[in-house]
C-alpha cells in the first residue's frame, strides 16, 4: 500500500494540534471497556499507537458492535487486506450512527490510515456514554443527562401568549 508524504508547514501544524488532544488515558479506559464487553485480549495501553494497532482492522469494533447489539453487524471480515479490513471500520460505522451524534463520528481513514485518533476516542467514548441506556451494557463515563417533559395547562398557554420576549418586571 502507499504511503503517505510526510506532513509540513501548516499541515504538519494542524496534525500536531490534532495528535496534541488525544488523551492516552481515556484511551486505555476505552479499551478496558471494549475487552470487557467482548472478551477480546489485547493489549489495553492507551498510547496512540497501541490503540490505533488494537482497533485498526475493525474486528473489534465489529465485535463490539455485536456485544452492544447482537446481531448488529452481520459478517465480520477476518481478511488480512486493507479493503476487507477498511470494511469492517465502516460497518460498525454504519451501527454507530444509529446512536451517536453524527458531530461525534469518525471517518474510517480517521482510525485505518492514523489520521485522527483523537476522532475515535470522542465516537467510541460516546458510544460508552449512551450504553447503559441504550443497550443496558455497562457504560463508561458520567450519565447523560434526560430531558425533562412538561405539561402546560391552558390557562397557563393563554397567560403566556400576553408576555412580550424579554419582558422585565
Amino acid at each position: 500500500m502507499a504511503s503517505r508524504a510526510e506532513k509540513s508547514g501548516f499541515a504538519l501544524d494542524a496534525q500536531r494540534k490534532i495528535r496534541g488532544k488525544y488523551d492516552p488515558e481515556l484511551a486505555s479506559e476505552i479499551l478496558n471497556w471494549i475487552a470487557a464487553l467482548t472478551g477480546h485480549n489485547f493489549d489495553k495501553k492507551g498510547d496512540m499507537e497501541n490503540f490505533v494497532s488494537v482497533l485498526k482492522d475493525g474486528t473489534v469494533l465489529c465485535s463490539l458492535a455485536n456485544a452492544l447489539e447482537p446481531g448488529a453487524v452481520k459478517k465480520v471480515n477476518t481478511s488480512k487486506m486493507a479493503f476487507k479490513q477498511m470494511e469492517n471500520i465502516s460497518f460498525f460505522l454504519k451501527f454507530v450512527s444509529k446512536h451517536v451524534p453524527e458531530a461525534e463520528l469518525f471517518q474510517t481513514i480517521d482510525l485505518y490510515e492514523g489520521q485522527d485518533p483523537y476522532a475515535v476516542l470522542i465516537c467510541l467514548s460516546s458510544l460508552a456514554r449512551k450504553s447503559e441506556k441504550l443497550f443496558g451494557k455497562k457504560g463508561l463515563g458520567p450519565k447523560e443527562a434526560e430531558g425533562e417533559k412538561r405539561e402546560w395547562t391552558e390557562e397557563q398557554l393563554r397567560a403566556g401568549e400576553g408576555v412580550i420576549g424579554l419582558q422585565m418586571r
